[in-house]
């Protein structure tokens, strides 16, 4: 999607497996601001200027040579990543952000915060949800946290008119829902194609903690002035 698409609007970036779980960890983490980069040339070339800076962030999946941080939750627990600047980049994530440059706010979504996320979207009338996918193409995980995010909006009373991609995504997420539990779901997510490419380098574990529902409160929002991501609580509406 290009970003005159989205001029003026709310934009929800999806990439469960894994940018935005990743980034809603580091959030929750107390990490001070992330800075999302769409090269490995961009985020050095950045660390020049912000030097006590994390690096952060995977190509093929995997940590980038040099960098302090890969793309797995775990790595980004409070005792590394609290009160740091981070300059991040994914393969799939941080591109999709960047395609969201000209909408008016934008947020980052994942299961491990999906209440909270959809009590703060409750407050606006249009929002556009962007499914990062792998490679240009369409991933389940991403279709699946679409259609939760639009299920718990319905499901708030929120008036709601859908496009067929947003139907879609709910219809699928309605069904995954029957009898859900953290393992179903993530059963689910393994046999996606990210979680296909997730299972191949050996981090099956990053599957199940992006299944998990619930786990945080914060709801991360990226400025598209100053393009740093901080916990919505912090920052000016």
């Amino acid at each position: 999607m290009g970003q005159a698409d989205l001029s003026g609007t709310v934009a929800v970036v999806i990439d469960v497996l894994r940018a935005t779980t990743t980034i809603t960890h580091a959030v929750a983490n107390g990490a001070d601001s992330i800075f999302p980069q769409l090269t490995i040339e961009d985020a050095k070339s950045q660390h020049a200027s912000k030097p006590t800076a994390l690096l952060g962030g995977e190509r093929g999946g995997k940590r980038i040579e040099g960098f302090d941080l890969g793309n797995s939750p775990t790595e980004y627990s409070r005792e590394v990543v609290s009160g740091k600047q981070i300059l991040f980049t994914t393969t799939n994530g941080t591109k999709a952000m960047q395609a969201c440059r000209a909408a008016e706010t934008i947020y980052i979504a994942s299961f491990v915060n999906l209440t909270a996320l959809c009590n703060e979207l409750a407050e606006h009338e249009t929002i556009q949800i962007v499914c990062a996918g792998t490679e240009g193409e369409i991933t389940r995980e991403d279709v699946l946290l679409a259609g939760a995010i639009v299920d718990h909006l319905i499901d708030g009373a929120k008036s709601i008119e859908c496009n067929d991609q947003a139907q879609i995504a709910t219809d699928a997420w309605q069904e995954a829902k029957t009898g859900l539990t953290a393992t179903s779901l993530a059963q689910r997510l393994k046999v996606s194609r990210g979680g296909r490419n997730v299972l191949r380098i050996g981090l099956e574990a990053d599957i199940d903690i992006a299944a998990t529902l619930d786990k945080f409160s914060v709801v991360p929002r990226l400025d598209p002035k100053t393009w740093e991501i901080r916990d919505s609580r912090n920052m000016g509406r």
